[in-house]
């Protein structure tokens, strides 16, 4: 079974969301979804100043096996991207919540978070697919 830390919010499609403070939030992929992905290879990062909408795909993260659109928890604006995984993606296999995050979001409506899974409510969803 995946880690999952408690302080994070999720979407079914396997991003994690870390609510930094009122209205900006860290994005990156779950530990579930790197081990799907495997080895990664490649990121394709949204831009710093991007508008991004809440479940659209900004991001692409690519492994040996497959591409995989990364999608927004939130609507907002990008603030921050994580450059260093350009040069070593496989850093979201080696820590898929701290160093391997992907974006940072200025949330244009942060009450989008509540729209998103809970840690208890995404671990039932990774049993759900396992079956």
């Amino acid at each position: 079974m995946s880690e999952i830390p408690g302080d994070l919010k999720f979407l079914k499609s396997h991003e994690w969301a870390r609510i930094e403070d009122s209205a900006r939030v860290t994005v990156g992929i779950s530990d579930h979804a790197q081990q799907l992905l495997g080895d990664l290879v490649y990121v394709e990062l949204p831009r710093v100043g991007d508008r991004v909408d809440a479940g659209a795909a900004c991001a692409v993260v690519e492994s040996v096996k497959a591409a995989s659109d990364v999608y927004s928890p939130v609507s907002g604006t990008v603030v921050e991207v994580n450059e260093s995984l350009t040069d070593k993606p496989e850093t979201i296999n080696e820590d898929a919540y701290g160093e391997g995050w992907l974006f940072v979001i200025e949330a244009s409506e942060p009450e989008q978070f509540a729209d998103l899974l809970g840690p208890d409510d995404y671990a039932d969803l990774i049993e759900d697919e396992a079956h």
